[in-house]
């Protein structure tokens, strides 16, 4: 499923150069634990990550939650409730300007299978974070799950 861009490179760059960008993470736990997609953007290649992503301009976080399923992991999700925030610092070092900040939702599978699409090359379900894991996100979860 192909991923709704509304703002082209160079008008992402001026804004969130300027703003931090608000995301939003899905976290699905199930008995086979915490969901995660392995990155294949160039940002973060390679690393584990929570499904996630911008929230667009004059849309409920709610709604963003349920579109960045659709699109990233191809579920229909329940939200459940409000995890907390995640500041990604880190970001900025490797894209050269600002960062995100990310609230998570505690999400159930309300229907589909998960799967990945252009933006992951995998996904698993861990019920200990792996190393190779973006670290705001390793950190978060594993407070959430002590």
């Amino acid at each position: 499923m192909p991923i709704n861009r509304p703002l082209t490179d160079e008008e992402f760059k001026q804004i969130y150069s300027k703003v931090p960008k608000l995301c939003v993470d899905i976290i699905i736990q199930t008995e086979q634990g915490i969901l995660l997609t392995k990155r294949s953007e160039e940002s973060w290649k390679g690393m584990w990550h929570i499904p996630g992503g911008t929230v667009h301009y004059k849309e409920y976080l709610r709604e963003a939650v349920r579109r960045i399923a659709r699109e990233e992991i191809q579920v229909e999700v329940v939200v459940k409730k409000f995890l907390g925030y995640i500041e990604f610092a880190s970001e900025e070092k490797a894209r050269g300007f600002g960062w995100s900040v990310s609230l998570a939702f505690l999400c159930s599978i309300a229907s589909g299978v998960p799967s990945v699409n252009e933006q992951a090359s995998d996904l698993s379900f861990f019920t200990v974070i792996p190393d190779n894991t973006i670290s705001e996100q390793k950190e978060f979860l594993e407070n959430f799950l002590a």
